[in-house]
């Protein structure tokens, strides 16, 4: 059984890749990727590595050949990733692949308010209606995404937010990777959707608490709309539809729709996903980069 991984050299894509080998024979996996040579260590292993462009569709059949599973890891353009999702499940049914992953999203329901929503909701849907075999890894967010923003709450001591109250569990992308692995190489996961999600909901108090225990300065939470929110971000030099892209999130954590926790990590590795603590604790150093000697 062959296994494909798109978008292979990025992080996600290369975790997974590294987790896939630790149990299948070189030969059996297929990695995709616009760029080749970031891979040419893992060639040199035995993996068949191809040059594969969403934006070139064509060019997807024949880098898909082969496969009987395939692992479609979500584009990073928003506004066209649909479409190229949707060509890259057609070209994995015209070369006969079975059975397609793909990394979701959480609750990708119509009213939930994250600009991200609509392309994981039009990309499940293209799966329900292809004929093949889906799974959804539907991941809450990563939780190695909040070291930057911690970064700048610890050097000035105030991390905004427009999350009001809400609650998420930020997941570490090693173990998003972790429960792709599964998937990609054990039976019965067909026609399920599975959140993957970190061990606890957390709000940004106590996000701004993880903050201050790890780094051992003061670190306070600030609420603020989604209009100042923006505005701060825009001050910041972030452009305005950027900066709204970004303040659809915090709604989203504000409106409920990101709050739920699951066991899917633990249920496929045995242990217990990392925690944000952790994530900190191994990324302190970053934490630390703007905070004078």
């Amino acid at each position: 059984m062959s296994i494909v991984i798109t978008g292979a050299s990025g992080q996600l894509g290369r975790l997974t890749a590294e987790l896939v080998l630790d149990r299948m024979p070189a030969s059996e996996v297929i990695l995709t990727t616009r760029r080749p040579e970031a891979l040419s260590d893992l060639a040199e292993r035995g993996v068949r590595v191809r040059q594969a462009d969403f934006d070139r569709p064509e060019t997807l059949a024949e880098a898909f050949a082969g496969g009987v599973i395939l692992l479609l890891i979500s584009a990073d353009d928003l506004g066209r990733r649909a479409a190229q999702h949707r060509a890259a499940i057609e070209a994995a049914r015209d070369a006969g692949v079975r059975h397609v992953a793909y990394t979701s999203y959480l609750n990708p329901v119509e009213e939930n308010p994250a600009v991200i929503t609509p392309s994981h909701r039009d990309t499940e849907w293209a799966l329900r209606e292809s004929g093949l075999g889906w799974t959804a890894l539907r991941h809450a967010f990563y939780a190695e995404y909040q070291v930057p923003a911690g970064a700048q709450a610890i050097a000035t001591g105030q991390l905004i937010h427009n999350n009001g109250d809400g609650k998420t569990a930020y997941v570490s992308r090693v173990d998003c990777a972790a429960a792709a692995a599964e998937v990609l190489t054990t039976e019965g996961h067909e026609g399920r959707a599975y959140d993957i999600t970190g061990p606890e909901s957390l709000s940004q108090y106590d996000v701004a608490a993880l903050l201050s225990e790890v780094s051992g300065r003061p670190v306070e939470a600030v609420a603020v709309d989604d209009e100042a929110f923006i505005q701060g971000l825009t001050a910041a030099g972030v452009p305005e539809p950027v900066a709204r892209e970004i303040a659809s999130y915090g709604r989203a954590i504000r409106e409920g729709y990101l709050g739920e926790t699951s066991g899917a990590v633990e249920n496929f590795t045995g242990r217990a996903p990392r925690s944000l603590r952790q994530v900190f604790e191994a990324h302190r150093d970053e934490l630390l980069q703007w905070v004078s000697a």
